[in-house]
């Protein structure tokens, strides 16, 4: 059994060194892996954010809304509306 602890390893040596680099590869891949899973629950986090503001907006929205019985226009955005002027509410003649 001697015999074989004193044999020269350069296979092994060489075997060794393949999986040395090949582990060292794997290693950086699975760390890149891991960023870009680690980047994608970050967007995730963000686009779900967004879509609840926006399902919030809505709802404030549709809360607005006139009654279906109720035939007024009702100004959804908030922004001002240029009151209705009654002394020109003729129509436009054609020629």
């Amino acid at each position: 059994m001697s015999e074989l602890n004193t044999l020269p390893l350069s296979n092994d040596d060489a075997d060794l060194d393949a999986a040395i680099t090949s582990v060292k590869r794997l290693a950086q891949k699975v760390q890149q892996i891991t960023e870009a899973v680690q980047n994608l629950h970050q967007n995730r986090t963000q686009l779900e954010s967004k879509i609840e503001d926006a399902q919030k907006r809505i709802q404030h929205i549709l809360s607005r809304l006139p009654e279906q019985s109720d035939g007024r226009q009702m100004n959804l955005l908030g922004e001002a509306i240029p009151p209705n002027n009654t002394e020109d509410d003729s129509e436009p003649t054609t020629h």
